[in-house]
């Protein structure tokens, strides 16, 4: 391992090893090295746009190979979650190809992420290719033109683990919105998730003369309207989700006249929503809730049709970093910036409470805590405090950043203004080049919930008449 020196040491994990810092240590010894080589990643998706990251590696023998990939194995792994892929082109090296060929594998190190990217998410088998420097394929990003319409008559929804918000919304102002609980996760017949939606439809249409288009957001990955990965569809059977679940918004759609129909992740909605209230792009926004939610909208105010998933990113090099259940791998967002996050620290800092306590209870238990004065909870926030500190300088090396927009229950109370006040503190310290350039935003309720429902019935444009 490189040695890093970490001025600030979360309390509650001394061996937390900033992602951010150690790029920045092996980037150094490149810079120092001669001989040092250049090499091109390019990752394609199924429409033909691709996203093209280029560096330079130590010369690729002796001791340097074990840095080299370990620098790249966790760039790939960052890259493929930012922006998503099935197809990985290597141009430069094809040691350093074979070798990542053997990690994002079918029996890989990274077998999950190999059958995530591939099969769920692009219904296309992974693959890694390699090819001369001279020949790598080149970036050929796509924006979609979704959002920022507010013509006419629609409907907004975003769909929850908890609830599901609707509004009616008449060129651009909210003439009605609610909340209505329901508790998706572990529904195994798909019709209640069809019917809840569709219930929710017609009540905000009952509030407008007509309906000319709908937009919603839901946590998931959707690919074109259509449903590749989500939880809140974790208790349908497969089957009955490839039949019934995938297409269920073409369905929606199509019970409703064949308005314009689309749906995002509920990251990429709230980033919008975001950029709106704003008017300007380059906003990254990051929700702190069951898990790690992120979105992006460009410098130009666009929406990319990257991934985003910043739960699955890593942030923390450590040997020992925690573990993420469904992914298995070490490092990555959902166990730092989520609640699992502050479920997972409550031992460290001396908080008993029932190991089979749902998370949400304990982080409600924390907070309390928190408002209360006591040393142990704000323990946990300085922790998180100084795990976000660093990784926003790490998300800053992927992502040009001028706003920050953030969001979840773990940023809200006396808590996430610590995890805010230490964040800030870290980066002055660190990276005081990025302290005076990226301005946090933290939206009332009100803006939350209504700038969401605005910005989702935004999300489709109405064809104009000929």
């Amino acid at each position: 391992m490189l040695p890093v020196n970490v001025r600030h040491r979360p309390s509650l994990d001394a061996e937390f090893l900033p992602a951010s810092l150690w790029n920045r240590a092996y980037r150094k010894l490149v810079s120092e090295t001669a001989r040092s080589e250049e090499l091109v990643l390019t990752l394609e998706r199924p429409d033909r746009s691709r996203s093209e990251y280029a560096t330079r590696i130590l010369p690729h023998e002796g001791e340097a190979v074990g840095l080299n990939h370990h620098y790249l194995e966790r760039l790939v792994k960052f890259l493929l979650w930012q922006c998503g892929g099935y197809r990985l082109t290597v141009a430069g090296n094809a040691a350093i190809a074979a070798y990542l060929r053997s990690v994002y594998a079918h029996s890989g190190t990274r077998a999950f992420d190999f059958h995530f990217m591939g099969e769920t998410v692009y219904g296309l088998e992974f693959q890694v290719d390699s090819v001369a420097l001279r020949d790598a394929p080149g970036a050929a990003e796509t924006t979609l033109s979704l959002g920022r319409h507010l013509d006419g008559c629609r409907i907004g929804f975003d769909l929850g683990g908890s609830d599901r918000k609707c509004a009616a919304v008449i060129d651009g102002q909210v003439v009605f919105s609610e909340e209505i609980p329901w508790d998706p996760y572990f529904q195994k017949n798909p019709q209640y998730h069809y019917d809840g939606v569709m219930d929710s439809l017609r009540r905000a249409a009952e509030k407008m003369p007509r309906v000319d288009a709908i937009g919603g957001s839901s946590a998931g990955v959707y690919v074109g309207n259509e449903v590749r990965v989500a939880s809140l569809f974790r208790g349908v059977s497969k089957e009955d989700f490839d039949h019934r679940v995938r297409r269920m918004f073409f369905d929606l759609k199509k019970e409703w006249g064949g308005v314009p129909f689309e749906v995002a992740n509920d990251g990429e909605v709230t980033a919008l929503a975001g950029s709106m209230a704003l008017g300007d792009g380059a906003v990254l926004g990051i929700s702190m809730g069951t898990s790690q939610a992120g979105g992006y909208v460009t410098p130009e105010g666009t929406i990319t049709n990257w991934l985003n998933e910043l739960a699955f990113a890593p942030i923390d090099y450590a040997p020992r970093a925690h573990v993420d259940e469904w992914s298995r791998d070490g490092g990555v967002g959902a166990q730092y910036f989520s609640q699992q996050a502050v479920g997972r620290l409550t031992a460290p800092a001396g908080i008993d409470l029932p190991a089979d306590m749902p998370l949400p209870e304990k982080l409600v238990a924390v907070q309390e805590l928190m408002e209360k004065g006591d040393p142990r909870a704000l323990a946990i926030y300085n922790t998180i405090g100084v795990y976000f500190g660093y990784a926003i300088a790490h998300y800053a090396d992927f992502y040009e950043i001028r706003h920050l927009l953030l969001l979840g229950r773990v940023l809200s109370g006396k808590g996430g203004d610590r995890i805010l006040e230490v964040a800030q503190e870290v980066l002055a310290d660190e990276f005081p080049e990025l302290a005076g350039k990226v301005k946090v935003h933290t939206p009332s309720e009100a803006e939350k919930r209504h700038g969401q429902a605005v910005a989702a019935a935004s999300l489709p444009a109405i064809p104009k008449p000929a």
